[in-house]
């Protein structure tokens, strides 16, 4: 049995973090599903900065929307919505079995609507609409600007996908967030059931401190808060206030580990997704990755509800996480600025050199 197979037979869902025409295309996204056990997908615009720069599998598709007069973030939505249409129905039988629970793609809003609640919540809505997919989730980052966005967005009935957490207190801040958004709906007499999932990055972490940790903690806080976070959103779904929510018809906004792709070339292809193996959560991995679990990956015990020890030895170490968690997060809010503005940048490049020809 491959170690994919066995990851989603634990519960565990993996979810590919790639998204290219020409996987779409070619079947391999297919394959991924029937081979690798894949149940969903995520992108971001860093995935498709370097799917259009680095192939012609857009020239076409470009060249109409050029002529119709489209360009700039216009262009790059419209890309962007048909290729998650084509991947949103692949995932639909798994979305349909599972009612809703699984078979998701993930589109993010322009990340300069950080700081505008009602933009975000205006372009979420719109983005999902046009889509005309209900397994599609719109990315909003968990920042404290992000947060009121959430709660809208999730009373408007929007799916979301938090992007951007770090810690477990970013992790509880998004869940509640969640949780006031479904309150309310069930308050207005709305049906509670908006599929949302929690995404925390954990590689990050061990880039952040690789030349500060001791040897024999290299490459493991990453994991270490992972534990901590699963700990917290395992307390989170036992507490009263989510089992009165699942009881009115509400579902589970899942942990989802993103940023589980190994940094570190003297370290294990598949350390993160070894390590991470738990019930009722997503793993969403890149491509590389994924082939390499599914290649030689050694699914053993499941991860510990109780996790708090692992994080003693970076405390003793001097390294202070809940500091670099509000850091992570700062300097990942900007990073994502940087790759919105080089998409941007590479469709007006791209648009430019077909113009020409």
């Amino acid at each position: 049995m491959k170690a994919t197979q066995k990851l989603h037979e634990i519960g565990q869902s993996l979810w590919l973090d790639n998204i290219t025409r020409g996987l779409l295309t070619s079947g391999t996204l297919h394959r991924y599903i029937q081979e690798f056990s894949v149940t969903g997908l995520t992108s971001n615009p860093t995935i498709f900065d370097h799917a259009i720069k680095n192939s012609h599998d857009y020239d076409d598709a470009i060249r109409r929307k050029l002529d119709e007069g489209k360009s700039g973030e216009a262009l790059f939505f419209e890309l962007a919505i048909e290729d998650l249409r084509q991947a949103a129905d692949l995932f639909r039988p798994i979305y349909d079995r599972t009612n809703g629970v699984d078979g998701w793609v993930s589109l993010e809003v322009s990340p300069l609507l950080a700081h505008d609640t009602s933009g975000t919540l205006a372009a979420a809505k719109e983005l999902h609409a046009r889509a005309e997919r209900p397994n599609l989730f719109i990315k909003i980052p968990g920042t404290k600007e992000g947060l009121p966005a959430i709660e809208e967005s999730i009373f408007a009935g929007v799916p979301i996908n938090v992007t951007l957490l770090f810690s477990s207190a970013q992790y509880v801040a998004a869940a509640e967030a969640y949780l006031r958004g479904i309150e309310r709906r069930i308050a207005a007499g709305l049906n509670p059931d908006v599929g949302s999932v929690a995404s925390l990055f954990v590689s990050r972490w061990d880039v952040a401190i690789a030349d500060k940790a001791p040897a024999e903690l290299r490459n493991r806080l990453g994991i270490a808060i992972a534990g901590q976070t699963y700990e917290s959103y395992r307390i989170q779904l036992d507490s009263p206030r989510w089992q009165r929510i699942l009881n009115a018809g509400g579902g589970v906004q899942r942990l989802l580990f993103a940023s589980t792709g190994t940094k570190d070339p003297k370290a294990s292809d598949t350390l993160y997704i070894e390590a991470l193996t738990a019930p009722l959560t997503v793993n969403t991995m890149p491509e590389t990755t994924l082939t390499a679990v599914a290649d030689h990956g050694n699914i053993g015990g499941t991860l510990p509800i109780h996790a708090e020890a692992g994080l003693e030895g970076f405390t003793k170490a001097g390294i202070d996480t809940d500091v670099l968690g509000s850091q992570l997060q700062d300097e990942g809010a900007k990073s994502f600025v940087k790759s919105w503005k080089d998409l941007i940048e590479c469709i007006a490049s791209k648009s430019k050199t077909l113009k020409t020809a």
